[in-house]
């Protein structure tokens, strides 16, 4: 609210000084020309004209300079030379009808822009001919013995305009001393040394050789103005080929750098959200391996393209960071919005064809991403980019193809950690890698369920072990079921289904060669068993299934019904959760599919669930 409260102010402020500065600047303007165009001769008005066309033809040759591309023109060495030629009424005079067609030309610019515009041009024109005046200068010939009163002359016109715009800049934005600094003082003091020197060759050329001077004059400033327009082309070129990464075509590295400290001072600034992604595209080395460098640069090429497309028209930009790495800088953003973008991006990845793909392990292009968000007790930018990557080293430790975000789950984020400390489980499922990443996946996800649950039903830590650990390698058994009935798209035949029951008999086996493991035996060989019996392998009923057991059964359908595969449409939370509430009884304990849904609907509470 104090927020929305100081930008009313400032609006209210920058509305009240440029009502008065448009005040200002027209009084001015009627007490120093007093109708003198009711006093100008023939040959008054005939150089009223010349001046006028001047100016039109100068404020027409606009140009930019470097770094900022701020638009500057030379028609203010016009202002100037009326000044040292015939005092500032008449340059006044010259100034009118410049606004005035300007006015009609430019009917895009609101007409109240047109008079700010007018009434500081009045301003500058009335205090540069004060300071000429004051400073002993005399209208008429350039005086080469007293040069001071021209530099004077400039000096009021160039401070003029610079405190009435940065007094603009400070009613109605923030760090006004500085951007005025950089738009006026340090990039425009040349431009106003070169609009004096124009100014007083103007001066000269006018008063000795009259049109011929004055066309001259026009010619060297509209070459002035073009040469100044193919510095700022010629400096732009040369940047972008600095900030951009030609493989890719995004920003590159030493850019991010640059970006990711202005935005993180903008947002300490203004108070606002940053959210910083960093992207590792997953198993780019097993591609360059299989098709070579030139295919693995195609595929950084397309990725690159892929990112510009998606993030165009939008607020976030993308930078290669390194190798098979980038960074999207997204401002405005918080954590979750940002999470929810790049895992929009993720799943539009995962479903865009590309030559190749088969070779990697989720059979699609996918990456691995962490998402980490600004916060006001960050000192410095490496915190949020090692936050980031801390967020990235989870989510390829969760499998691969998947976007976690910087601390929100603490408990997951711990039980990455101790999947870690059994190594001899890990080691087997690791197989899975090569032959069903989507096992390998599935088997993490319900082993952080089972860590949660074993919360919520206060296990004791001998408990806890057991069905952690059962969790993590209840699927084991899969291992031995022959890759092409594993990954079939199609309907499964009667005897290749009964392939895919043996692998609870299968797992036991396995499990049976290690006894530091014999006690997990009931989690791989019972967690297909249903509430009514009709499971197997044993077709046991009720309590006859162990609870720990029930549990698992319960989490691992709903993992099941909620994985996301490329190409294929899945249960959203909403549709998952009434499939177990519809098969409560059936094929689930009831109890403890309700204590699960309380569960789920609690942690996804600040989410929507369809």
């Amino acid at each position: 609210m104090n927020f929305i409260r100081n930008l009313i102010h400032k609006a209210d402020r920058s509305l009240i000084y440029v009502i008065l500065l448009s005040c200002t600047g027209i009084g001015v303007f009627l007490y120093m020309n007093k109708w003198s165009y009711l006093n100008l001769s023939t040959d008054g008005w005939v150089m009223v004209y010349t001046m006028l066309g001047a100016a039109l033809i100068l404020d027409y040759f606009t140009f930019q300079i470097p770094p900022k591309g701020n638009q500057q023109s030379m028609d203010s060495s016009v202002y100037l030379a009326c000044i040292f030629m015939f005092g500032g009424a008449f340059s006044l005079s010259v100034l009118l009808p410049v606004s005035l067609i300007l006015l009609i030309k430019e009917r895009k610019l609101t007409w109240w822009k047109h008079v700010v515009n007018f009434s500081i041009y009045t301003l500058m024109i009335a205090g540069a001919s004060f300071v000429f005046e004051w400073t002993g200068g005399q209208p008429g010939e350039i005086n080469g013995y007293n040069l001071l009163p021209y530099f004077a002359a400039l000096a009021a016109y160039f401070i003029i305009n610079t405190m009435t715009l940065g007094l603009f800049f400070h009613f109605s934005t923030k760090d006004a001393l500085q951007q005025m600094k950089r738009a006026f003082v340090t990039e425009s003091l040349l431009v106003y040394l070169c609009t004096l020197i124009l100014a007083l060759v103007l001066t000269i050329l006018v008063v000795h050789n009259g049109v011929l001077g004055l066309i001259l004059y026009l010619s060297l400033s509209i070459l002035l103005s073009h040469a100044f327009k193919q510095l700022f082309v010629m400096y732009q070129s040369i940047e972008e080929k600095a900030n951009t990464d030609q493989r890719t075509k995004l920003f590159n590295h030493s850019y991010f750098e640059t970006m990711l400290e202005n935005e993180l001072s903008e947002a300490r600034r203004l108070g606002t959200p940053l959210s910083l992604g960093l992207i590792d595209i997953d198993d780019f080395k097993k591609y360059n391996d299989r098709f070579g460098h030139l295919q693995g640069d195609s595929l950084l090429a397309f990725f690159g393209e892929f990112l510009i497309q998606r993030t165009e028209n939008t607020a976030v930009t993308a930078f290669r960071y390194g190798g098979e790495e980038f960074t999207l800088l997204m401002p405005g953003m918080e954590l979750d919005e940002a999470y929810m973008f790049m895992n929009r991006l993720r799943k539009q990845l995962n479903d865009t064809p590309f030559e190749g793909v088969e070779v990697f392990p989720h059979g699609c292009l996918s990456f691995s991403a962490g998402v980490a968000p600004y916060q006001v007790d960050m000192y410095n930018k490496s915190q949020l980019v090692d936050q980031a990557d801390k967020a990235l080293y989870y989510a390829k430790k969760q499998g691969k193809n998947n976007v976690h975000r910087h601390g929100i789950n603490e408990g997951m984020e711990h039980e990455i950690d101790l999947v870690q400390d059994v190594r001899d489980i890990e080691q087997q499922l690791n197989l899975f890698r090569y032959k069903d990443i989507d096992t390998f996946k599935h088997s993490k996800r319900v082993y952080k369920y089972a860590l949660d649950m074993s919360e919520i039903l206060e296990l004791d830590n001998a408990e806890k072990r057991l069905f952690v650990l059962g969790a993590l390698i209840h699927d084991i058994g899969k291992l031995e079921i022959p890759w092409s009935i594993l990954n079939k798209k199609d309907t499964l035949t009667c005897e290749e289904w009964e392939t895919i029951k043996g692998h609870v008999t299968w797992g036991k086996k396995m499990v049976m060669t290690n006894e530091r493991f014999n006690d997990l035996i009931p989690y791989i060989e019972l967690h297909h068993e249903r509430y009514d019996g009709q499971g197997y392998p044993y077709g046991l009923k009720g309590k006859e299934i162990p609870r720990l057991c029930r549990m698992l059964t319960v989490i691992d359908s709903f993992d099941a019904m909620t994985t996301e595969r490329p190409y294929q449409k899945t249960k959203n939370l909403l549709e998952a959760i009434n499939e177990l509430r519809r098969c409560s009884g059936s094929q689930f304990d009831p109890e403890l599919t309700e204590i699960f849904i309380h569960y789920i609907e609690k942690r996804n509470m600040q989410q929507p669930l369809f």
